[in-house]
């Protein structure tokens, strides 16, 4: 297999939970080596989070499965003076060094970037917290909920009646963890010209409201304030979510010549005419209207039948579905997106990872390795091959 563009790059990932490892777990999709640090005999915490209580017990948490297949373990003690020596050899064979411990805790035992940088000179370290290792919240404690709701997020998800609502997953992690791994890849790239490492300080708080866009440039740029609109795009009329026969469909006519291929397509053409909807403004201030007009046509037919007529026609249509119902989409399965995978405790059972939706030259990129058992790379001379 031709090699992948961080092949050769090693990774140290102290990290645990999501933001971190969804970070380490992205770099080792691309071909780098994850060699995660992990406290002995308890590890990272997701190996006791999931839906599967037994799973949990045996720290193989669902939560630690989706994240860090591929990688390997090692267990050591930053605070044990016994292990500190081990954890400098790996400081000193890595390319990149990665933790999203609470800011300043690596650098009060003695890890500051000064001392990182004495042991290696072309080392990439990226710090990942809830607010930044500077300014006044820097100290405070953060989960995904304490960012959805500090950056805004919460404030616009639901409707007028029910926001605030908590997204449902942990976005911001996951924003968090991919902007870490767009800045090391970019730390990296530096680092071929000028033989130097840098350090990367990741606030999940920045890294969300960038990821927010619109409602945050929307009040930046034009003073307006966004508001909570449940299904509806605020951007746009026709855009959100529908009444088809059999359960919901989301519609985007977000263009006029998308809306009068759907007015062509549910035979209204009057209401291309209709100067409450002649174009997107004025579809925005009747959006209320518009869509009872749509609703009662959109109801003759199931979600499923509108999605290909609409689609054909050139107008952004698909059915709501569940979980279980995207996982076994056939565009999914072409894709090669789930890899399946032994599962790490030697049960036969077998286990699905997710990838990330990129490919290269045509493959898809999967996990070469089943996530590890805690410390099962122990013994692998892990701090030997510097």
């Amino acid at each position: 297999m031709e090699e992948l563009p961080l092949s050769g790059i090693r990774v140290v990932d102290l990290t645990n939970v999501l933001a971190g490892p969804y970070c380490a777990y992205q770099l080792g999709l691309f071909g780098a080596e994850v060699v995660k640090v992990e406290r002995p005999g308890r590890g990272d915490l997701a190996r006791r989070l999931g839906a599967d209580p037994e799973l949990n017990a045996a720290g193989l948490g669902a939560s630690f499965l989706a994240q860090n297949a591929g990688k390997k373990s090692v267990e050591l003690d930053l605070k044990d003076p016994a292990d500190r020596p081990a954890f400098e050899q790996l400081v000193k064979g890595a390319d990149v060094l990665l933790e999203n411990f609470r800011a300043g805790v690596l650098a009060r035992i003695g890890y500051g970037w000064d001392r990182l940088r004495e042991l290696n000179p072309r080392l990439v370290y990226c710090a990942i917290s809830g607010f930044g290792q500077t300014g006044p919240m820097s100290a405070a404690p953060a989960y995904d909920q304490i960012i959805q709701g500090l950056s805004g997020m919460m404030s616009i998800t639901g409707t007028k009646d029910t926001a605030p609502l908590r997204v449902g997953f942990p976005v911001c992690d996951t924003v968090g963890g991919l902007v870490a791994a767009v800045a090391i890849t970019a730390a990296l790239a530096g680092r071929g010209r000028t033989g130097r490492g840098c350090f990367l300080d990741l606030s999940m708080l920045e890294a969300s409201m960038s990821a927010m866009g619109w409602p945050v440039s929307n009040y930046l740029v034009a003073g307006v304030e966004p508001e909570a609109m449940g299904d509806q795009n605020a951007t746009a009329a026709p855009s959100g979510v529908f009444e088809a026969s059999d359960g919901p469909v989301n519609i985007a006519a977000n263009r006029q010549k998308q809306f009068e291929a759907l007015c062509a397509v549910l035979a209204r053409p009057d209401l291309v005419q209709d100067p409450r909807f002649a174009d997107r403004e004025a579809r925005k201030r009747h959006r209320d209207a518009l869509n009872e007009e749509l609703n009662r046509v959109l109801r003759t037919r199931t979600a499923y039948e509108w999605e290909g007529l609409l689609s054909r026609a050139g107008v952004p249509a698909a059915r709501i579905l569940t979980v279980p119902q995207a996982l076994a989409l056939d565009q999914l399965r072409h894709r090669g997106f789930v890899t399946r995978l032994d599962f790490p405790d030697g049960s036969g059972r077998e286990l699905g990872v997710v990838g990330n939706g990129v490919r290269i030259d045509g493959r898809p990129l999967r996990p070469a390795s089943p996530p590890p058992l805690l410390g099962q790379h122990n013994d692998d001379h892990l701090l030997e091959d510097v």
